[in-house]
């Protein structure tokens, strides 16, 4: 247990060494003593300190949240309070000071009241402010204080480790998602008009009799063998969209601030372009490339399937895999031993050097995770563990600083080329993407296949200006507005390009309040309608020793 001195106690510890030193310099033995008195009684106060926090800690000092759940979902920009509860059973009160969350990077965490007493065989309720300008799963892994011991010259530092997770989805599905939409079933009622048109389908439209050109599968039998004549089966073919919207997830797009960087931004976009989409009925199908495919989402509707696109936005996106990850497996390690000691006391500091031993401990310790479900690639079982211990507890993993933009526009090609032959064919395709300012003719080829198709191609071209910051000084300034001019324009060229190739360019209307920007969609479709599936990701390519 680590001991420290406050203010007043290294003034006083300072003043006794100096008395203790005048008097030996001028054989003073009453100064010796005056000096060596208060630094013995010093001594005295910090055993003093450390008794009364350990009586303390065995008598029962805690850390609960209030709450039932472990989670709480939350939109990108939204602040929420947790409640939490510090119990003493001492009969002593304790002194804090300095109260601080012990959470995630992307999160904004702020306490109320910081300094305070938790009294005798009582409890302190404290309020745990929380935001995230990110999607992703992020946690509170627990508070920290410092408790002072008698008479107040030392403290004492404790942690609570209890993970509390907060689930960060994008913002423009907010009010679909943490809102009751038509009672139990949580289904709107759908928008637009279901065409009623002859063709392949679900629904049986009518019996009509057989005309020249009608196919034998069609022929109702029973039906003809009542009547006499040959009958056949109509059916109603849908006439609403089907949508996919394609992201790319590249590593590279994670640059800037957190909440500013293009791929913060550009999953409000697409999220808002899926919503709408979703509110006329439309089946809408979700693609996430990166290096290569990272998670296919098949054409959906009705709420359910929201949540799964928000899910998959916020989840697939992120850099936890060894691929997208800055981390190597040692740096992994360290950061699962620093999280993994409050919560396993038998944990020993040789285990971080016995990386089997601590993916035994971390896959043990996962029980009291907050998050479940997501298993990140590495090249090695040891390292999969340890990345999914990352994972589970919301524990941020660095995107690499090595682009991979080459590999994803060829994983966008083939996909694109998937997508034309696909049945049912989509009708319209959003990508959202940086605008090509020279266009590969693979790609040419992959969007004239969509065309050929009877599918529209939407372009949203990725923004980096807010991405940038700004530095200090006049310098700054000017290299900081020539970057954005060069952003600006090679955006611009990219998108002049995709409109002679036929492609229509999307500018999604931001606006926010306080200054911040948002996205609100506003596009014109069709209507279509389907069944809503679960997010598949393709198995990532094994390594050479598995």
């Amino acid at each position: 247990m680590q001991v420290y001195p406050t203010s007043p106690a290294i003034h006083l510890a300072l003043a006794g060494a100096g008395v203790v030193l005048v008097g030996v310099v001028t054989r003073q033995v009453a100064l010796v003593a005056w000096g060596g008195g208060i630094v013995f009684a010093l001594a005295l106060a910090r055993a003093s300190a450390l008794a009364s926090v350990q009586r303390i800690r065995s008598a029962g000092f805690e850390m609960l949240w209030t709450a039932s759940h472990r989670v709480v979902s939350v939109t990108r920009g939204a602040e929420i309070e947790l409640e939490a509860e510090v119990r003493n059973r001492d009969t002593r009160a304790a002194r804090y000071v300095h109260l601080r969350p012990v959470h995630s990077s992307p999160l904004q965490v702020r306490i109320e009241p910081d300094t305070g007493e938790v009294p005798a065989g009582g409890r302190l309720r404290v309020s745990v402010w929380v935001s995230a300008p990110r999607v992703g799963r992020h946690a509170v892994h627990g508070l920290a204080l410092e408790v002072q011991g008698s008479p107040g010259l030392f403290e004492v530092p404790l942690t609570f480790a209890n993970p509390f997770g907060v689930e960060v989805l994008p913002r423009p599905f907010g009010t679909m998602l943490l809102t009751a939409r038509g009672g139990r079933s949580r289904m709107g009622a759908e928008q637009g008009r279901p065409g009623p048109l002859a063709g392949d389908g679900m629904e049986l439209r009518e019996l009509r009799e057989h005309q020249p050109g009608d196919p034998f599968k069609r022929i109702a039998w029973r039906a003809t063998a009542k009547r006499g004549k040959l009958l056949v089966r109509d059916f109603d073919r849908d006439e609403r969209d089907i949508v996919w919207i394609v992201v790319d997830a590249s590593v590279e797009l994670w640059a800037g601030p957190p909440g500013y960087a293009p791929l913060d931004l550009g999953i409000d976009e697409v999220s808002s372009v899926a919503k709408r989409h979703l509110a006329r009925g439309d089946r809408v199908g979700l693609a996430i490339v990166g290096g290569r495919l990272r998670g296919l989402l098949e054409p959906g509707r009705g709420a359910k399937h929201a949540h799964d696109i928000a899910l998959a936005l916020a989840l697939v996106t992120g850099t936890y895999d060894s691929d997208r990850s800055e981390l190597e497996e040692r740096d992994v390690a360290l950061r699962v031993m620093e999280h993994l000691r409050p919560l396993d006391g038998r944990l020993a500091p040789s285990d971080r050097l016995d990386l089997d031993r601590l993916a035994f401990r971390a896959e043990a310790a996962m029980q009291r995770a907050p998050f479940h479900g997501l298993t990140p690639d590495g090249p090695t079982p040891r390292e999969r563990v340890l990345r999914r211990y990352l994972a589970s507890f919301g524990i941020e993993s660095p995107p690499r600083s090595d682009p991979e933009r080459q590999r994803t526009d060829e994983a966008m090609i083939r996909l694109l080329e998937r997508l034309a032959k696909r049945k049912p064919r989509p009708s319209i395709v959003h990508i959202w993407s940086p605008a090509p300012d020279r266009p590969r003719p693979e790609l040419l080829h992959a969007i004239a296949g969509l065309r050929r198709a009877s599918a529209r191609v939407h372009w949203i071209a990725a923004r980096a200006e807010q991405a940038i910051q700004v530095g200090n000084g006049r310098v700054a300034g000017i290299v900081n507005d020539a970057v954005i001019l060069r952003s600006r324009a090679a955006r611009e060229r990219g998108e002049r390009a995709l409109s002679s190739m036929g492609v229509k360019v999307e500018r999604v209307r931001r606006w926010g309040a306080h200054g911040e920007r948002h996205v609100m969609a506003a596009l014109t479709t069709s209507e279509s309608g389907a069944i809503s599936q679960r997010i598949s990701t393709p198995p990532p390519p094994k390594a050479p020793d598995e």
